[in-house]
């Protein structure tokens, strides 16, 4: 280590975060790489280190010969603010060597919150933070991720963005950058190149034009969509069996596997639910293969299974009863996150109790009936008390009940049907439960509705700060009794959200400014600040409340409609016109309603 980061790290929260060194990182050696690549996560260590798509593209990219990939991540205030006094630019954990000095700088960026990370993180490497200050082919700096399904707020400051799912498109654009740098080509000349690569889009090869009520007008560039890009075979795709164990806890710390990508509901809502489309599953035997060699080989005694619905596998019980066969000798214990309560059972539930109990969570996501068929979640107030009454019965004396505020067309009924539903949870306990000594434990959580690209909600317009905070308190006077706590994200942050979700490039203005006088970490409460931002978007000329809570008429040019994910448009404006009339529709195992995503496999039609 160099002598300066030692006299750094004693005097920081968590130097392990910064040390490297851990068990199952790849060091390769310099002479036999010719390709340098920063795989970035703006944000902190423990964040990036649980987060199984980083683990999947630094295997993948360790795979090929002469590519060296190491993982960054972003410091801590107290880190990054004695780097900078020390004059020690961000460095690259395998290796110690800063990023500048990289071939290729690549941001996995998951949340919008976390674009201003994406520039604190440059400015800490000691780069140009716009990309045309960077004429140079080295360092290529490019981004992926779900935020990438609308890339225009960071468009100033990227050179490329990867659109959809990255294994492949990371190691053809590695493997195009190589032939360029060799054959010396410019910049311009590779970024022609690249967006030839399905699922590659380079924002300076479009112009966007406003119209003089500050929509946009136009978009003008080639390729005039950009399809996404998806892997088909997920039987034959990377897995990280072999894979690093962290020397400091970490958020998610256990094996996490992959069970299927997509999902078959359509809530109207969710952008991972429609971006990530078409359902693609492993099988069984995959799965517990994997799920051997990875708990093998990390030492780990815990195991979550990984979707946008867990229990929507379709052998979810087979699959359950082939790896507790594995695990439970070694008391190794299985967690099934994002369990949906129309397809709980008692027999899934003993399986998952068999080694250790983990907590229950469900996500109604509305309160009522009405709210919960416009939002397409095809799930009703029984399937929730059924479910919480085989909890109970088979011993489970807590249950997590997840909620969203601002949802188009709520009424303050809807609002106060959660704590309605709350209390019915309460009398499910007390009239099922089978072990009463220990009382009951009831968590309601509200998040607050941010409309998303890509979704039938993306013309939706989101509620004022004002509106969140009435119906938040009108939640906590309706819910008075101690078995029932209550919890609420910041509307704050999810009005930043909904701009920089909706935002186009004009919002670089403001992420650059906010980036060279508050800093990263945006997405945590020690160092969010409303007020800053505010001041950011006033000094860039732009108006928040023009993004965020502005309905969208139904023929508005959208600032990512150069982005293609495969789902038709008329597919999300009916699914709209549903949700106005309070029609649920069916999920795709029940009937498929012609989305378009399935037309991106080779083969047509996809696993549902």
């Amino acid at each position: 280590m160099r002598p300066e980061l030692e006299k750094i790290l004693p005097r920081v929260q968590k130097p392990a975060r910064y040390t490297g060194g851990e068990y199952g990182e790849i060091i390769k050696s310099r002479e036999n790489t010719d390709v340098r690549f920063a795989l970035c996560f703006p944000d902190t260590y423990e964040i990036g280190m649980s987060n199984l798509g980083m683990r999947i593209l630094y295997g993948v990219l360790n795979e090929v010969d002469g590519v060296w990939c190491e993982r960054v991540f972003e410091p801590w205030r107290d880190m990054s603010d004695k780097m900078r006094e020390n004059g020690i630019g961000l460095y690259a954990l395998e290796s110690g060597d800063s990023i500048a000095d990289f071939d290729i700088i690549g941001f996995s960026v998951g949340y919008e919150m976390s674009y201003v990370g994406v520039l604190d993180m440059l400015s800490l490497a000691g780069l140009p933070l716009r990309s045309a200050d960077r004429p140079e082919l080295t360092p290529l700096v490019f981004a992926g991720g779900t935020c990438m399904f609308n890339p225009e707020p960071l468009a100033d400051f990227i050179d490329l963005a990867v659109i959809g799912e990255g294994e492949q498109a990371d190691v053809e654009l590695t493997e195009l950058y190589r032939r360029a740098r060799d054959e010396k080509w410019d910049k311009g000349r590779f970024l022609k190149a690249a967006s030839e690569i399905r699922g590659v889009y380079v924002p300076s090869l479009y112009d966007i034009s406003y119209a003089d009520d500050g929509t946009v007008r136009s978009i003008e560039g080639e390729p005039r969509r950009v399809l996404k890009r998806i892997v088909e075979d997920m039987d034959g795709s990377y897995f990280p069996v072999h894979t690093i164990i962290p020397s400091t806890e970490i958020v998610h710390d256990r094996t996490v596997l992959e069970l299927f990508r997509g999902c078959i509901r359509g809530c109207r809502f969710c952008q991972a639910g429609y971006v990530y489309r078409p359902v693609r599953s492993k099988s069984t035997e995959t799965l517990i293969k994997q799920a051997e060699q990875a708990l093998a080989n990390s030492g780990y005694e815990e195991m979550s299974l990984s979707s946008l619905s867990t229990s929507d596998y379709r052998d979810i019980e087979g699959l359950c009863d082939g790896l507790l066969e594995w695990c439970e000798p070694r008391k190794i214990s299985l967690s099934l996150p994002s369990l949906r309560a129309d397809n709980f059972s008692m027999e899934l539930m003993k399986k998952v109790q068999r080694v250790r109990r983990s907590g229950l969570t469900f996500a109604p996501e509305a309160g009522s009936q009405r709210l919960r068929d416009v939002i397409n979640k095809n799930v009703t107030e029984e399937d929730i008390l059924n479910s919480c009454a085989t909890a109970f019965e088979g011993g489970w004396n807590s249950v997590k009940l997840y909620f969203m505020l601002g949802l188009p067309t709520e009424t303050d009924e809807d609002v106060l049907a959660i704590a309605d539903l709350a209390y019915k949870v309460l009398n499910t306990w007390k009239r099922t439960a089978s072990n009463k000594s220990r009382g009951v434990r009831i968590t309601v959580s509200t998040s607050c509705f941010v409309p998303k690209p890509m979704t039938p909600f993306q013309w939706c317009a989101q509620d004022s700060i004002g509106q969140f905070e009435r119906k938040q308190q009108m939640l906590k006077d309706a819910m008075k009794n101690r078995a029932i706590s209550y919890s609420w994200h910041s509307p704050e942050v999810s009005a930043i959200e909904a701009v920089l979700a909706r935002g186009d490039r004009r919002i670089g203005k403001a992420l650059e400014k906010l980036a060279l006088s508050t800093g990263g970490l945006q997405a945590w409460e020690e160092y969010f600040d409303y007020d800053a931002w505010m001041r950011a978007f006033a000094e860039s000329g732009i108006d928040p409340d023009f993004y965020a809570c502005r309905e969208r008429a139904e023929d508005e040019v959208m600032p990512w409609d150069m982005i293609d994910d495969g789902v038709r448009r008329e597919h999300l404006l009916r699914e709209l016109h549903k949700a106005r009339l309070g029609e649920p529709s069916p999920d795709c195992r029940r009937q498929c309603l012609g989305c378009g995503a399935d037309s991106l496999l080779k083969e047509g039609g996809c696993d549902e």
